[in-house]
């Protein structure tokens, strides 16, 4: 297990209800219903915030070593986060693909970038050897 060489920040959350319930954190800047995934409620679920969270936060890697290798990034770039829910064995797991565009980027170099910011990215670091996780230049 990793443990922090120092604490950057701490994310508060208050959560009631479970999958059906509402969670806020304590800032105020998120307050969110919550709903099964494919359920008749009206609120997001864990797996839609876990790939909002991944993607930002690759987002956020892929900058940090653009910046460091002095690498332009594009204006456009986008990443298109999946996050599977299913069955391992009696209890549950998640998969992902981050389905990552650099537009105009030279193909090698754009893996390459990719590759680094999956070991820089505090999800990846996370979930790595946990779960199935892809990181694919489209």
């Amino acid at each position: 297990m990793n443990k922090l060489d120092k604490v950057l920040y701490t994310a508060r959350a208050h959560t009631t209800g479970g999958r059906e319930g509402e969670s806020r954190t304590d800032d105020g800047r998120l307050d969110v219903k919550l709903s099964s995934p494919g359920g008749a409620g009206t609120g997001t679920n864990p797996e839609q915030l876990f790939a909002s969270g991944y993607s930002a936060c690759f987002i956020g890697a892929m900058k940090a070593v653009a910046g460091k290798q002095k690498i332009t990034l594009p204006q456009d770039l986008s990443v298109d986060a999946e996050v599977d829910l299913g069955p391992v064995g009696q209890a549950y797991g998640i998969a992902v693909r981050m389905n990552v565009k650099l537009p105009g980027m030279d193909r090698g170099e754009a893996q390459k970038l990719l590759d680094t910011a999956h070991q820089v990215c505090p999800y990846s670091n996370a979930t790595r050897g946990n779960i199935d996780v892809q990181i694919n230049l489209v």
